[in-house]
Parts: C-alpha cells; structure tokens; sequence
C-alpha cells in the first residue's frame, strides 16, 4: 500500500533547471544563496509586468490556469477606480494528497516565491502580503524567508507581510477559502462566489495565485521573454513541476520543459511499462489511458486533447494488477469526506456518489450504475464552491476511462483483482490538531446489535450512508477531525448502541525543528 508522500520527496529535472536551479548545491536555498544562484531583480511598473506575463502566456499554476496577466490587469483597475490599496496574497495551500510541487518550492525555494510576490506587489502599490501555507515544514520555511529580508507584520513598514496557516484539506486551498482564511475566518469557501479582484482580502482588490506561479514570474523577470521562451513549446514556454505518484517505484517533483513526452516522465519515475490508466491533474481531474498516455506531451493543452488535465500538476499511474474502479472508491470517499458542509451537491451529492461506486463494485448491477451516473450529474454546476464540480469530474472521468472493469463489475460481479491502495491519501494522525487533519480513527459498526434505525445516516451522511437493505454503510476513510464532533454525536444517538469509534495505535511525529529565523538584509532580490 502507498505510503503517504513526504512533504519534500525527490525532485529531479529534465533539461535545465529554472524554478529548481540551486537545488543540487543546497537543501534549501536562503537568502544569501538564493542571490548567488538567481541574481538581482529589478522593479517593474504594473503594464510591464503584465504584459511579461502576456508574451511567456503565463497561466495560473494551482489547476484554473487563469491569465495572470488579465488578473494582474484587473486588480490594479479595482484599485484604481476605488481608491484603495489592493492584497497580493500567495496561495501555498496545498492540502491533496496527490500534491506537493509548491510545497517543494516553499520549503526549498521561498525567496523565489517571494521574489515574484514582491515584484507584484511593487507594481500594484500593495502594501499587504499574505503567503497561506498548510505544513508545519512550509509555516517555518516561509517564516525565516520573510525574517531574512526584514518583513513582518509590524506598523509602520512600507510593506506588511504575515503568513497564515490554513488547515491541510481539499477545500482549504480554493481562492475564496484562502481568503477568508486571510480575512481572519474560517478556511472555507464562503458558499457565493466573488472576484477577488474586486473585492478580496478585507474587501479589498486582491491578487491571488498560487506559489509556482509567482515563481515563474520572478525567473522570467530576470531572464526575459525572449530567453524564457527559448525552453518549452512555443504556446506554453518555460517548464512545469510536476508531482508524480502512485504506482511508481520514485514519488518525485519533476521540473520539466513543456514539450516533452508523458511517457518519458513516467519512466523516470519508474511507473509501469504499460499502466491501465494515469490521473492527470489530481483528484479533481481526468483519467487518461495508455495510448493517450503515449500520445500526450507535457502541457496544458496536449493533455486536454486527449482527455486528460494539468491541473495541479499531479500524475498519478496505477498498473495492471490493482483494480482502477477500487483505487478510484477509495479517493471518492475522502473527497466526500473532504466537503465544507455548506451546501447539498457537496454535503449530500458527493457521500451519494461515492456510495453509488460502492454499490458498483459491490454487485449492485445495471440498476447501481445508473443510479450513479444520475446523482453525478445531478453534482455538477450546483456547488458553493469548486469542490463538487472537480469530484463530480473524477466520478464522470472514471467511468469514461474503464470502461472494461465497470462492464465485468456491473456484469460479472467483478474484475477478479484487489485494491492495492496505490494512490495517496492523508496518513491516520498529523502533526497537530487543525480542524482539517484525519483524526486516525473510523467507524464502526457492531452488526449483531445494529437494527438500521439510520439516524446515523442523516447526522453524518459524509461517512455513513443508508444501503440498499436499510442498514448502514460505512465509508472506508478516516473520520477528518472537521467530521469529529458529528461522528462522535452519531454515536450517541444509535438507539441500539451499535456504532462505535475505533481509535488505532499509532504515535504522532513529533513537529520538525525549526531553523533559525535571524534577519540577515531586506534586499528584495
């Protein structure tokens, strides 16, 4: 069974290094070092910096892929119509198991995130930063970067700049969540949506993207559109990290130049010669097979051509001998169990469709799928947020792309092959309390006293659902601590004593040392 993945897990790179340039020297690159690896940056006025990110087509890297340049634009209009000073705010919430490209560049490149954050600012004339984080590893990295060139949150610095600690959950790293985390609230979409362009943090405009994002600004500012466009495909220049997982002998972080063959990066992790299918994009994207997978290259658009996504970066293959319909169960219970609770689609649609896969794979014929394709469809376009849209697209994408095993499940009572557990999800316990975190323990039900009153079903659909027969089933996920309170109240309320909680031995890590947060100079970089 796959092991989570480390928060800083291998990383390589094919061709030369831009984001990770420096990586080889050292583990992490501090100030001092980062100035020798990259050099000074200069300043540039807000049409300049916009129109660079135009000419090197740099999109948003955190999986909307929104013009940077279009939203550059937009918040400084906002802020010039209204009068007021906008937010810029990084976005290093990556709270998917499948994910780890920013966490990477936070923990061992902060100052080039900061590099392009400040230059954005500078533009702007914004005098708030906010860099969201999810990681104990990532809070103190980013801290000793800010540290090092004299930032803070102090009155009466030109620039204020502080760091919030979002909880490590799907839902946390959505734009809208991330602002309201900022905003001092909850790390939760606000259940409407809004422009942060317009009205942000504090109401203010505000400039939102995520960390490799304004990496890839601070290199092209130094090097130029010209000698940036020379790497790469000529539509979508420059490179990509990207985080490969699942069945592959190396979970890694690669820096690859747009261009270059899928396959090609899957066998430098060691994935298998020929797997049955590979998720591109992370848990709220698509399924791609193996002669797309021959046939795609590294980038946006050649991977949507094929059905796939580039998304948050994340390739995730699994091989032949793992059944895909089984591993695909296991990521939809978590995303069910992921929701923030504000709406139907997402409280009620998501539990539905993950039980409806279960009755799938469980011998619940033609009339079992059917029914899943309805309350998948049923999810889509209603959600408060993003979250029901992206799962309703993994459901949806996983009955496309196996289409063989769903025929021997629907039909045959099975493929004839176990759920190996290839693809990652959030280890039982985490490093501290957060709302957010898997609390290690899961539900269970004593079958010999359980009469199916279902009460536990309506306190917390996200884990337990009412079968065919009446009785409960239960999600094979972990109770997330933001389900505690619920799950614990279930168990109360069982009339016939039936549910428990099961609570596994396991010691908690202790939380990584900090280094040391001395300030060197505020040289911007």
């Amino acid at each position: 069974m796959n092991a989570p993945l480390p928060d800083v897990p291998e990383v390589r790179v094919v061709g030369l290094p831009q984001l990770t340039q420096g990586f080889d020297l050292v583990e992490r690159l501090g100030l001092a070092m980062h100035m020798k690896v990259h050099g000074p940056l200069e300043p540039m006025s807000g049409d300049r910096l916009a129109q660079l990110a135009d000419e090197i087509f740099l999109r948003g890297r955190g999986g909307a892929g929104f013009p940077f340049g279009r939203k550059l634009r937009a918040v400084g209009e906002a802020a010039i119509r209204r009068g007021v000073r906008p937010v810029v705010v990084v976005n290093g919430s990556e709270g998917e198991p499948a994910c780890r490209k920013d966490t990477v560049l936070l923990n061992r490149a902060p100052h080039l995130i900061l590099d392009g954050a400040l230059l954005a600012a500078e533009a702007l004339g914004a005098r708030t930063l906010i860099v969201a984080v999810t990681r104990n590893s990532t809070e103190i990295s980013i801290r000793s970067a800010l540290a090092e060139r004299g930032l803070s949150d102090r009155r009466g610095q030109a620039l204020r700049a502080r760091v919030v600690r979002t909880p490590e959950r799907m839902v946390s790293g959505e734009a809208s969540a991330v602002i309201r985390a900022a905003g001092g609230g909850p790390a939760l979409p606000p259940g409407r949506r809004e422009r942060a362009a317009e009205s942000g943090v504090g109401g203010a405009p505000t400039l939102l993207s995520n960390a490799e994002t304004f990496a890839q600004l601070a290199v092209a500012a130094r090097i130029g559109p010209r000698r940036y466009g020379h790497t790469g495909l000529e539509s979508e220049p420059g490179t990509v990290l990207l985080t490969l997982s699942g069945a592959v002998a190396r979970p890694m972080v690669v820096e690859v130049p747009t261009g270059v063959p899928l396959r090609y990066v899957l066998q430098l992790a060691g994935a298998p010669p020929l797997p049955q299918g590979v998720l591109t994009g992370g848990y709220h994207g698509n399924w791609i097979d193996s002669t797309a997978v021959h046939d795609a290259v590294v980038s946006r658009a050649s991977l949507a051509a094929v059905g796939g996504s580039l998304g948050a970066g994340a390739i995730l293959p699994i091989g032949p001998e793992t059944c895909p319909l089984g591993e695909s169960l296991r990521v939809a219970s978590w995303l069910a169990a992921e929701t923030a609770g504000q709406c139907g689609p997402c409280r009620l649609g998501l539990p539905a469709a993950a039980g409806g896969l279960s009755d799938v794979l469980n011998g619940g014929g033609p009339a079992a799928l059917e029914a899943l394709r309805e309350v998948t469809q049923a999810v889509k376009g209603r959600g408060a947020c993003k979250h029901p849209d992206g799962s309703a697209r993994f459901f949806a994408s996983t009955l496309s792309a196996f289409t063989d095993d769903l025929a021997a499940h629907v039909l045959d009572g099975g493929c004839g092959r176990p759920t190996r557990g290839v693809l990652p999800l959030p280890a039982p316990g985490y490093q501290d309390a957060e709302e957010s975190i898997p609390s290690g323990e899961k539900l269970a039900v004593d079958w010999t006293l359980c009469q199916g009153h279902g009460l536990c079903a309506d306190i917390v659909p996200e884990l337990i659902r009412l079968g065919p027969d009446g009785y409960p089933a239960l999600a094979d996920a972990s109770v997330p601590m933001h389900l505690r309170g619920r799950a614990q109240r279930a168990v109360r309320r069982c009339p016939a004593l039936a549910l428990r909680i099961e609570q596994p031995p396991m010691d908690r890590p202790a939380l990584p040392p900090g280094t040391g947060r001395k300030a060197l100079d505020s040289g911007r970089g």
